[in-house]
């Protein structure tokens, strides 16, 4: 049985379609993958905002038929915005979870990542950094790390591949056979510090989200090593799918002209990266000290608030349910002159 986007009532517009059996799912600011093989067996790949497990649910239901389930979740990186669902979606389906193994301490309540970092300014999605939550999921007995022989548990035909710098076990998923690249947020194909960009979806070749970086040479290196595979279509987790001859010339120009295009001017890592290890957060850079962000933060604040609530309204509120939790959990988040050190071995 073949799988298209098509099974899916066409009134859900945050699917579409990426390459032969690979479907992406955009939750409010943040794309996941359902990838299947012929014979429809499929994984997930990455698990969106918290509250999109239903949303998840409905269009891999309408893609494989009505209790399917995948024979792993596989994530590319543990940040809030890709483990969301995960907790909910591995109960209900018990199936395993396959991620690096640097990734472990932040998916099995070891360490928090290090903190997001606002003060690489850039749009108000990287003012709002200070709000994301910051405390580690834990899946323990479920998430084990990826083989060490690049296959894809669940999947036939596909690799993947190691692409720290946005996190230190982050990784890429790529198909040879028709130069399918799964991306994750080695970088992104729109502008990831826009809450602007978030509603339009321009699709453009961007460095990985900024705020969220803790290694840029290492980052400089994995969107090398991506570039060099000549992927034909590249599907990222900020920004709709590209590909051809305008997706490569922009993606060589990140290459060439790194520094220019990724690196934020300043910012705490921009100098020194985040020490890292199998137990997670080593060792961090001082925070950076900009007497122009508390008030950005505010302005900044609100105008991506109101534009998230804007797009819940087109978008079956989905984003209502991530601003909720944010609200939430506001009482659990660090003040933004607070260090984030919870967690941290």
């Amino acid at each position: 049985m073949e799988t298209t986007a098509g099974k899916v009532s066409p009134k859900d517009k945050n699917h579409f379609p990426v390459a032969p059996g690979v479907t992406g799912i955009k939750i409010v600011f943040v794309n996941l993958f359902l990838v299947s093989n012929s014979d429809d067996s499929w994984v997930l790949v990455d698990a969106g905002l918290y509250g999109s497990a239903g949303k998840i649910k409905h269009i891999a239901e309408g893609l494989y038929g009505k209790g399917t389930r995948p024979t792993a979740i596989i994530l590319t990186h543990g940040h809030f915005d890709h483990v969301g669902a995960l907790k909910e979606l591995a109960a209900e389906w018990q199936v395993p979870i396959y991620a690096h193994s640097l990734e472990m301490p932040y998916l099995t309540g070891l360490s928090s990542y290090p903190p997001p970092d606002p003060t690489v300014g850039g749009g108000a999605m990287a003012y709002m950094a200070w709000l994301y939550p910051k405390k580690p999921i834990d899946v323990t007995g479920q998430v084990q790390a990826l083989p060490s022989d690049g296959s894809v548990p669940g999947l036939l035909g596909w690799r993947w591949l190691h692409t720290p710098g946005h996190t230190a076990g982050h990784v890429s998923l790529f198909r040879d056979s028709d130069r399918t690249l799964i991306v994750g947020d080695a970088f992104s194909t729109r502008e990831p510090e826009s809450a602007i960009a978030v509603m339009t979806d321009r699709k453009e070749i961007h460095g990985p989200p900024s705020y969220y970086t803790s290694d840029w040479e290492a980052a400089r290196n994995s969107v090398e090593k991506l570039a060099d595979l000549r992927p034909e279509i590249v599907a990222s987790g900020h920004g709709m799918p590209m590909q051809g001859e305008t997706m490569l010339f922009e993606l060589d120009e990140l290459v060439h002209y790194f520094d220019q295009l990724a690196v934020p001017t300043s910012g705490r890592y921009v100098n020194e990266p985040a020490v890292t290890d199998e137990r997670g957060v080593v060792k961090l850079p001082p925070a950076v000290s900009n007497p122009a962000v508390p008030k950005a933060l505010v302005t900044a604040g609100l105008v991506a608030l109101a534009g998230m609530a804007v797009l819940a309204i087109s978008r079956r509120k989905q984003s209502k349910r991530f601003l909720d939790t944010l609200d939430d959990n506001t009482d659990s988040y660090p003040t933004y002159s607070e260090e984030t050190t919870n967690n941290y071995p």
